[in-house]
This record gives structure tokens, sequence and C-alpha cells, in this order.
């Protein structure tokens, strides 16, 4: 599973529970850049599955928007071409 920026976790860990129920034995998350708080997040929402996290790059964490601080900006926003 590739996803950008791993902030708060919730979509990748949506990718990996899609995944696990459809019989997936061993899932590899590749993200550029991860703050704190998704890690955790997806630490519990895998828990009991076999899913290896793979980080490019750790930020310091989130803010009050939950963006990564201190970030690379919004990956969906470059990648689109909306900013």
């Amino acid at each position: 599973v590739l996803d950008p920026m791993l902030a708060a976790g919730g979509p990748l860990g949506a990718a990996t529970k899609f995944l696990s129920n459809r019989g997936a034995q061993d899932v590899t998350a590749f993200c550029l850049l991860g703050a704190p708080e998704g890690v955790a997040a997806i630490e519990k929402q895998v828990e009991g599955h076999d899913v290896t996290l793979v980080l490019g790059a750790r930020d310091e964490r989130l803010n009050e928007k939950g963006y990564i601080v201190p970030g690379l900006g919004d990956a969906g926003d470059r990648l689109y071409g909306t900013v």
C-alpha cells in the first residue's frame, strides 16, 4: 500500500483493513512521511495482523488542523495541482 503522508492514520488503516478482510496475509505500507500520531493509530488498527510500516521520515507531530509539522504541504493538492 502506498500512502504519501501518514497523518492521523484513517485512510491507511482503512486500506489495510480492506486488504485483510479480503484475505491478504502480509501487508506492507510505504509512506514518504509520517507523524507519531499516525504511527500509533496504525499500530492499534492493525493489531493482530501482519502489517509492516515503512516510513521515509517521521516528523514531529500533527498541528491543530491535523497536518504534519513541519510536513511537506498537502500531498493531494500537490499531486492533483490544486495549489
